[in-house]
């Protein structure tokens, strides 16, 4: 067929045997199944069959032969741009799945030498079958790559041009050693290159192989339920950096403290616009808006067009409307006509910072990767007054003390590892916010402050106005820390200087340790980390909604608040629970505005009740006390010390207020000195080898009386060397003064 077309073109006799032996040996080529081929790494590029064959006249044929060997070299690359993703193509060579499937293809005789086929002539000689079997198994199949049951084998084909390098001024084109990926056919160098490139395939749900040879089932989105809601995620969607759709299911407790603090401000006011700067799946803003329904207006952000895409996808599958806007005109999806929309989410796709700087909301919540210091200045920008911002950092590293200077860098503070870690990493936070709030002429009143495992919570009300801002600014401190003892306390406010800093720890250990003992930290949040009504709220809307897991820590945390016990937990009545007061602002509930005569439909009326002087609080004695003791930590060797309950009530009797804390598991929150605190576990501990776990006051042994009395006795004795001592020189000023009668006249 090849022959009788080039006659008819008019070539010569030679053009025409060459045509007819090309067509001849691509025949055979494609009926033998591609052996030749496929030992040069090249299947799918040389099938070429005979009636596809036309030759042109003159230089055009030797122009498409050499086309043709160009991109039988670089087939790998060209597959990628050229070839549909979908097209089904034969898998590479040194894709196999054992590795006699490899020597298969090498044909091992001891008898011949035979070539490598992955490997050049010019790299690795034919050789014999022992030889070769080494060389199969050492450099080509134990440095694969697997994946599904295959081995990607590296592979020293020509099949990956690599750049020229120029030395002497020749250029030297250097084959290097490569991958070929099972999924997209890409060619990569390092082998944790390619198993980064596999990874990200898995993470974007691209696990179907697209060789004929290696199928595999198409992964589909896995759907999770939490609080009623059902979410739809991508493979791997616990881990950020891998996939868009990032859900975490240990964040499920701060979820839930989020949507009861935003509870208790809808029962505020309502409606309110709130806003989740980043959906990611969009769980949050579903539940807000699941749950609350009329009461709020969610908009859930991200600016990731994935997320999006996943969000809108979750809406529709809780049976949510969805408005997509990227501007504030976009109008909402078909409604049907009269229909209200309660249950609609406002999904938008912009950078967190442009959003809060656009729009004005009551209640904005910030959980970015990491820290969140980058919008804080956002958030205070446009927040309404009395709105409430609420932040999660999961930057713990820095937050605990473990990279310091990263702290530092984003804080602005300096912070060392201490007993009271995580209570530490929640004020510098607090301080953070705080400062961006009175660059913002506002005022912050601090609600909840969480530290947990794997992240830190705070929920803080906005306080416009540059009085509140002032007062919060005053409340940022350095702290003195001593390293001996772990004591702590705030620097006193003004701008004097302390001659000795160090005289105000409560403890001495400046005097009796050498050198510097105690450092500051800082600058950190001073005030209270609690709001005992808001707390006691958001408790009522949990056991309202049923959210058990968030339970038991906001009743920690409310008695952490108050400073007791779980013992003397008690609620508040009816008329107390309606009634709150944060930083002077007495806040309205709905059953105070049942009873008073309001105008509806203003917001004013229906938000606040304003004290008119704005009066701050004067009795600071029933806020908590600062930071916390762990009891492991000042235990004393030797000794068994109490049950962690019976020693609170130790320090209850002995006059001292005490709680415990969600911090520490086995930390003590009281108002007790350091001293004190240790003199009270040392009295109800016993020692370890006399009465077991025998409880009750301490004992003193033999040995400790007799160094009590020895002292003692030291003590006496240097008494009386002072006396003799003064008692000498006044005898010899009286023997002086007879000596020399004329000179003491004239003194």
């Amino acid at each position: 067929m090849a022959a009788e077309e080039a006659a008819e073109a008019g070539l010569s006799a030679e053009r025409l045997q060459e045509a007819e032996e090309e067509a001849a040996k691509n025949g055979a080529s494609s009926a033998g199944g591609g052996e030749a081929a496929a030992l040069n790494g090249e299947v799918g590029c040389t099938k070429v069959e005979n009636n596809n064959l036309s030759v042109k006249a003159g230089s055009e044929v030797e122009t498409k032969e050499e086309r043709t060997e160009l991109e039988s070299i670089r087939e790998p690359d060209s597959n990628v741009l050229g070839v549909s993703s979908d097209y089904p193509r034969e898998k590479h060579l040194s894709i196999q799945r054992q590795l006699a499937d490899l020597e298969k293809l090498a044909d091992l005789n001891e008898a011949e030498k035979k070539p490598c086929p992955l490997c050049p002539e010019e790299k690795f000689k034919a050789c014999y079958g022992h030889k070769l079997h080494r060389h199969l198994q050492n450099l080509h199949w134990k440095i694969s790559v697997e994946f599904e049951g295959y081995r990607m084998c590296i592979c020293h084909l020509p099949c990956r041009v690599a750049k020229p390098n120029f030395v002497a001024d020749q250029a030297f084109s250097k084959m290097g050693a490569h991958y070929h990926c099972i999924i997209c056919s890409a060619t990569i160098t390092r082998r944790t290159d390619m198993i980064g490139h596999i990874n990200r395939h898995v993470n974007k749900g691209e696990t179907e192989s697209r060789f004929i040879t290696a199928p595999a089932p198409k992964s589909s989105c896995e759907v999770l339920k939490e609080a009623d809601t059902d979410v739809q995620v991508l493979p791997n969607y616990f881990t950020p950096q891998k996939t868009d759709s990032y859900f975490n299911p240990k964040m499920k407790l701060n979820r839930q403290l989020i949507f009861c603090a935003l509870a208790v401000l809808a029962e505020e006011r309502k409606p309110i616009e709130c806003l989740d700067a980043f959906g990611a799946t969009g769980i949050m803003g579903l539940q807000w808006a699941k749950h609350l329904r009329s009461s709020v207006r969610v908009t859930i952000n991200d600016c990731n067009e994935n997320s999006v895409t996943m969000i809108q996808e979750n809406c529709h599958l809780n049976k949510m409307k969805v408005k997509v806007s990227a501007k504030e005109e976009d109008n909402y999806e078909a409604l049907g006509d009269g229909e209200e929309n309660t249950d609609t989410i406002e999904v938008t796709k912009m950078d967190a910072n442009v959003i809060m700087h656009l729009r004005s909301f009551d209640f904005i919540h910030l959980d970015p990767f990491g820290t969140s210091v980058n919008y804080l200045d956002s958030a205070f920008r446009n927040v309404r007054n009395l709105g409430i911002v609420s932040l999660t950092s999961t930057d713990i590293s820095s937050l605990y003390a473990k990279a310091q200077h990263v702290t530092l860098r984003h804080y602005g503070c300096n912070i060392v590892r201490t007993e009271y870690y995580k209570e530490l990493a929640a004020r510098t936070v607090i301080a953070a916010v705080a400062r961006s709030a009175a660059r913002c002429n506002k005022g912050i009143e601090v609600l909840l402050a969480v530290a947990l495992e794997h992240f830190v919570l705070v929920v803080v009300r906005v306080l416009r106005g540059p009085s509140p801002a002032d007062d919060s600014a005053k409340k940022i401190r350095y702290l003195i820390h001593c390293q001996w003892c772990e004591e702590r306390i705030f620097q006193k406010e003004g701008n004097m200087v302390e001659e000795n800093p160090y005289q105000q720890l409560p403890c001495d250990c400046h005097g009796s340790m050498p050198g510097r003992t105690a450092v500051v930290l800082g600058p950190l949040w001073s005030g209270a980390l609690f709001n005992t009504g808001f707390l006691r709220r958001m408790l009522f809307e949990a056991v309202q909604y049923g959210l058990d897991d968030v339970q038991p820590l906001l009743k920690t945390v409310v008695c952490e608040a108050e400073c007791t016990t779980s013992k003397n937990f008690s609620t508040h009545s009816p008329s107390d629970e309606n009634k709150q007061e944060e930083c002077g602002v007495y806040i309205k509930t709905p059953d105070m505005l049942a009873e008073s005569d309001v105008v509806p439909g203003k917001r004013k009326n229906n938000e606040v009740m304003r004290n008119v002087t704005k009066r701050q609080k004067t009795d600071n004695s029933a806020e908590h006390p600062a930071f916390y003791y762990n009891i492991h930590r000042h235990s004393i060797k030797g000794m068994n010390m109490p049950k962690l309950n019976k020693f609170l009530n130790y320090l209850s009797e002995a006059g001292y207020r005490v709680s415990r804390t969600h911090f520490d598991p086995m930390g003590v929150r009281t108002n007790a000195p350091l001293a004190q605190f240790k003199t009270v576990l040392m009295k109800h501990s016993t020692p370890t080898y006399a009465g077991g776990q025998t409880e009750g006051p301490l004992q003193l042994t033999e040995d400790v009386q007799v160094g009590d009395q020895l002292q003692a006795a030291a003590d006496s004795k240097a008494k009386d060397d002072e006396l003799l001592e003064e008692k000498k020189s006044g005898d010899a000023a009286a023997i002086f003064a007879e000596d020399c009668p004329t000179h003491c006249a004239a003194n």
